[in-house]
Formats: structure tokens, C-alpha cells, sequence
């Protein structure tokens, strides 16, 4: 939900591990948010871990769903989507502030159709 969204990312907020051509702030986040769930509308993701730690906390997360959109060049065909990723987030003045990242894309890419 993009409300919730820009409600937990500070105006400042960066992307310390972003994907080349992604816009910082809350925008570039929410923007990479919006095309990934066109891309698979079903899309959940449970948070398997978390661990708070000063003014940081580790997300482990699971992501799972169907690609029934389009993604890129890919148009999906109901194919199962299920990988994890890491986050970990800097918490300043109850928001988040900054993001580092790291995703299984090749699982992704490969449940995606990329060869």
C-alpha cells in the first residue's frame, strides 16, 4: 500500500543498495514497489525473521505469488514466484531512513522466464 509506504519512509529516505536506474527517496521505493505487484498482482511476503538492534532492524523476508503481468520485456504466465531477501533498515525519528538490500534475483529471474 503506497500510503503506508510513504507514512514509514522518511522524506530523506535513501536506498543504499539500489538497482541501477532506480530513483532515491520514498518515490524510487514506491515506484519499484507499484511495478513489481503489477507484475504479480497475488504477491505476499512474510516477514520470516526480524531482529531489532539499536536503530537498526534485519528483515528476512519471503516473497511468493504468480507472475500474471509483465515484468520488463516478460509477460508472465501464472509461473510461480518464491524467493527471499534480506533488508536491513536504519530507523531515525520512527520512520525509515535507509535501506540495504539484498535479494535471491536469481531464483526471481529464473521463475521470471530469464534464461
Amino acid at each position: 500500500d503506497e500510503a503506508l509506504a510513504r507514512a514509514a519512509l522518511a522524506g530523506n529516505f535513501i536506498d543504499k543498495t539500489p538497482p541501477e536506474g532506480r530513483r532515491q527517496g520514498p518515490e524510487g521505493a514506491i515506484l519499484a514497489s507499484r511495478a513489481f505487484r503489477q507484475a504479480v498482482p497475488d504477491l505476499r511476503c512474510d516477514v520470516e525473521q526480524m531482529i531489532v538492534a539499536g536503530d537498526r532492524v534485519v528483515s528476512h523476508l519471503h516473497f511468493h505469488g504468480h507472475f500474471t503481468g509483465t515484468f520488463g520485456t516478460r509477460k508472465g504466465k501464472g509461473q510461480n514466484i518464491d524467493f527471499i531477501a534480506t533488508d536491513i533498515y536504519q530507523i531515525s525519528g520512527g520512520k525509515i531512513a535507509a535501506n540495504w538490500h539484498i535479494e535471491d534475483n536469481l531464483t526471481l529471474m529464473k521463475q521470471l522466464g530469464a534464461q
